[in-house]
């Protein structure tokens, strides 16, 4: 089978909500990101045969194809077209798997791989809530067939963070001292300039804004649990950010064509579900699959970067796969570095690239958890 391979990324520094890229149209978001990759590569942008970008709440400035809009906000050739993909929070780690498909299929050559969200622009389930305009509370309540196998339960990522808490008898004192640790990493990495070769400084933002230097364990234990009687915490979920990133995934023929130097090959690819109730816990099942496939063992992956959606997610995965967290989320995660939807999963696989090669690791594991109970696993493979 052809490989496919990763030749550059990049990403926007993540801001906070209401922060200093919240004014920025997400086309415009996602076109910085874009600029900034095809600088770093010597590639004619005409030559790009597709633009996979995800984005979840396609409404209002994110509708309408967001990934060719940005590509033509950019400035670059319109023959290139482009394509917006949802699958919930893993949007753009999934965004790189049809690139890496397309390529691997023999069918394309050099595609790019991204995602955008401006959520201080539109609301995090935004698209959700514009169907009560039709009749409908949520995607799921007007469905017969959904409502005979799930009856009529909540539905909510925040329900699903505590089921996983109390079934995996995660203590709220464990995931907060998870939760520092986010933070504190975050803050080291920026403050030891780890990010700074994956990021393009926009709007006078040069660094991620979400990691919090003041919280304290203290400050976390005062906060009010997310429902009567839980254990969750918002100082436990990932942060409402803005942000995008992308990829360039070339053929063996495109590098050799372009005298591109390939930073890694994509060792592995898939995608499982698990119960859309927990709706979180699929990158257990989906883990465990993909190393199957891959012939491996956790032991030989370097580092992982699975989303901090909520500390629970990551901490049952771990306990599960009895993983060793000195190797996953070394840089922080999106508890503290934050979550910008359809563009977090190019962002840790942007960040993984980075830390891989700064440690000379030769594997990284990335996963998250997406909403229907979905897990993306991408395995790569640093080259040089």
């Amino acid at each position: 089978m052809p490989e496919a391979y990763i030749v550059d990324a990049v990403r926007t520094p993540v801001g906070r909500r209401g922060g200093g890229l919240a004014q920025v149209h997400p086309a415009d978001l996602g076109a910085h990101a874009l600029q900034a990759l095809m600088a770093r590569v010597d590639v004619d942008p005409a030559a790009i045969d597709d633009v996979v970008f995800g984005c979840v709440d396609t409404i209002g400035p994110q509708a309408g194809d967001i990934a060719r809009t940005a590509w033509l906000a950019a400035g670059f050739d319109e023959a290139v077209p482009g394509t917006t993909i949802d699958r919930q929070c893993g949007s753009s780690q999934q965004a790189l798997h049809f690139a890496a498909q397309g390529v691997m299929s023999g069918t394309q050559d050099l595609v790019v791989a991204g995602g955008v969200q401006n959520m201080s622009a539109i609301p995090i389930s935004a698209a959700m809530t514009v169907a009560e305009q039709f009749g409908f509370s949520d995607p799921f309540s007007g469905s017969s067939g959904w409502r005979a196998r799930y009856g009529d339960q909540e539905i909510s990522q925040f329900r699903a963070a505590e089921l996983i808490a109390a079934r995996w008898e995660l203590e709220r004192d464990a995931m907060e001292a998870f939760a520092l640790e986010s933070h504190r990493r975050a803050i080291e990495a920026i403050d030891g300039g780890r990010f700074a070769r994956e990021i393009a400084p926009l709007a006078g933002v040069e660094h991620d804004e979400g990691p919090r230097r003041d919280t304290t364990l203290e400050k976390m234990a005062g906060l009010r649990t997310l429902s009567e009687g839980g254990r969750v915490t918002a100082a436990l979920a990932s942060q409402i950010s803005d942000g995008a990133a992308a990829l360039l995934v070339a053929s063996e023929h495109a590098v050799k064509e372009h005298g591109l130097t390939p930073r890694a090959r994509v060792h592995h690819l898939s995608v499982r579900g698990d119960d859309p109730i927990y709706m979180l816990t699929a990158p257990i099942p989906a883990t465990r699959r993909a190393l199957a496939k891959a012939g491996m063992t956790l032991d030989e992956i370097d580092l992982v970067e699975i989303n901090e959606a909520f500390a629970p997610v990551v901490l049952a995965w771990a306990k599960e796969l009895d993983a060793d967290l000195s190797k996953v989320n070394v840089n922080g995660g999106g508890i503290a570095l934050g979550h910008p939807l359809g563009a977090t999963g190019a962002r840790l696989m942007t960040s993984l690239l980075h830390e891989l090669e700064r440690s000379g690791g030769r594997y990284g594991l990335q996963t998250m958890c997406e909403g229907g109970g979905q897990a993306n696993v991408t395995i790569v493979e640093r080259l040089g």
